[in-house]
């Protein structure tokens, strides 16, 4: 006697949030730069671990609120976007830079990045900017995957270097002079 195979059960997927992208408020910071620090992490993403402190997000938010977006589910911040609008004296083109994306791994792929995405977009639009630019490392595939679907080209490479500056006779000579007065 043979046993009949079980029925393959299929799970669901999780139905998204309902999902408000907004322009973001005074109060919001808060919790978009602790959103920010969660992904933007020294061992996945060291160059906008780098960049990402809360100054950054005060100043983009102090010059630019307008193009500053949040996502809101259920009374939380799960994802943001902060742009900012470029101008270069004697050009005619505008820019609308997005600076910083991030959403919440929780809520991934359920389309909320592209949303907001979508909604800065339109506010680039709206004043006059001609291009819209971004940036991420050479090696952040899923954000370049994500931005190519999206219509991002034109692809340049940049190098970034950096100096570990610990071992710099300047800094060794600091570094002895605070200990001595330490132990004085």
């Amino acid at each position: 006697m043979t046993e009949k195979p079980k029925p393959v059960r299929r799970r669901r997927k999780a139905h998204p949030p309902a999902v408000e992208i907004r322009e973001m408020r005074l109060d919001d910071l808060p919790a978009v730069f602790a959103l920010g620090q969660k992904l933007f992490t020294a061992e996945d993403l060291p160059t906008l671990y780098r960049c990402w402190d809360d100054d950054e997000v005060m100043q983009l938010f102090s010059s630019d609120q307008e193009t500053c977006l949040v996502a809101v589910a259920d009374h939380k911040i799960v994802g943001f976007a902060l742009g900012s609008m470029m101008e270069k004296p004697r050009n005619a083109w505008r820019y609308g830079w997005l600076e910083w994306l991030g959403v919440d791994s929780r809520v991934n792929r359920h389309g909320i990045a592209t949303r907001l995405l979508h909604q800065l977009t339109s506010l680039f639009v709206r004043r006059n900017a001609r291009i819209m630019l971004v940036d991420t490392t050479e090696d952040n595939q899923p954000a370049l995957a994500f931005f190519r679907k999206l219509g991002f080209g034109h692809e340049l490479r940049h190098v970034y270097l950096s100096q570990n500056l610990d071992a710099h006779p300047e800094a060794i000579e600091r570094k002895e002079t605070l200990k001595e007065d330490e132990d004085e």
